[in-house]
């Protein structure tokens, strides 16, 4: 009669407390990540491998998965970590185990108020390819010198990136972002839509004509001039159209002006006359406006004394009043 076999990690001493391991992985980026095997899944193996080779230790894995593809080091909001944290104030978790250290986190603050939990909770952390004991003091000041090691590393990293953008921009590429109206991207490059850039220049067109950004939303709408999506434009759309330097080639950096990469659509004239006219105050504007505003009876109306009736204006709770007056 042969006997039942155990699992192998139920196989143990009963003299020997059991610990329940929870293995935690991250990847920064999301590529690769739909690979039959990715590098998630390589960190897992290694530390599941770790776990086996503890089993008389009386270490066993705990089955949850706490996966974070796709998610910075440089911070806590991550979901899997939320979970195993959870888990841990719970008391559901005795170790974890990660593939390096810089895998739980890239911050000496994060990972300060992370081992502040763990060690509330008994929990001890355990990484498999840097071998060292966070109870000791020698331990605690690897563990700090490690982790100083990969902030340095992630702030690099940030410090490449930016001056990549920044040069990329010096050059006048396009580096992503909401297309605006009047471009379609093709080989991530900003290429005129010429259906959409007429809709561009009547915008300029209209501003330069009524002087007003809501009498240009209000002729807009009734002609049914809307943005990419459809969507009606309104006040703050258009004044976002007519300072976007994109439409006359352009590409500005942190206040820094280059020429682009893509054509404009919105000649520079235009553009000029355009912004003579948002040089001078809204308020201004309106004044303007109203005095140019056509008095269809001027002239026309007599009082009773036959003087003739001169066209006037005032404001009571924010609104307009036109009426006439004798002339004195």
């Amino acid at each position: 009669m042969s006997r039942r076999k155990l699992p192998t990690d139920r196989v143990m001493p009963a003299s020997v407390q059991k610990l329940r391991c929870a293995v935690y992985t991250r990847k920064s980026t999301d590529e690769g990540l739909d690979k039959e095997f990715n590098t998630l899944d390589a960190q897992r193996d290694a530390c599941e491998a770790y776990i086996a080779s503890q089993r008389a230790e009386g270490w066993v894995l705990v089955h949850d998965r706490y996966d974070d593809g796709g998610f910075s080091g440089g911070t806590l909001e991550r979901p899997a970590l939320k979970r195993l944290l959870a888990d841990i104030e719970q008391g559901r978790v005795d170790v974890i185990v990660v593939y390096k250290i810089d895998r739980l986190s890239r911050s000496l603050m994060d990972f300060a108020k992370l081992v502040e939990t763990m060690e509330a909770h008994g929990v001890t952390f355990v990484s498999v390819t840097q071998s060292f004991n966070t109870t000791t003091s020698m331990g605690r000041l690897t563990l700090n010198i490690l982790l100083s090691f990969a902030q340095f590393e992630r702030e690099v990293i940030g410090e490449r990136i930016r001056d990549k953008f920044a040069a990329s921009r010096a050059r006048g590429m396009w580096m992503g972002g909401k297309v605006p109206l009047g471009y379609d991207v093709v080989a991530r490059k900003l290429v005129p839509n010429e259906a959409e850039a007429a809709r561009v220049r009547r915008v300029f067109g209209l501003f330069v004509e009524t002087g007003s950004g809501v009498e240009t939303v209000r002729r807009l709408q009734a002609e049914g001039v809307g943005s990419k999506s459809g969507r009606p434009l309104d006040k703050g759309d258009v004044y976002k159209i007519l300072n976007l330097r994109t439409y006359i080639g352009e590409v500005t950096h942190k206040g820094h002006v280059y020429p682009g990469e893509h054509a404009a659509i919105v000649p520079q004239e235009l553009w000029d006359r355009v912004h003579a006219i948002l040089q001078v105050s809204p308020r201004a504007r309106a004044a303007q406006n109203r005095q140019h505003a056509p008095a269809l009876l001027k002239g026309l109306i007599f009082g009773i004394d036959g003087r003739a009736m001169s066209p006037t204006h005032s404001r009571k709770n924010g609104r307009l009043y036109r009426y006439y007056v004798a002339q004195r």
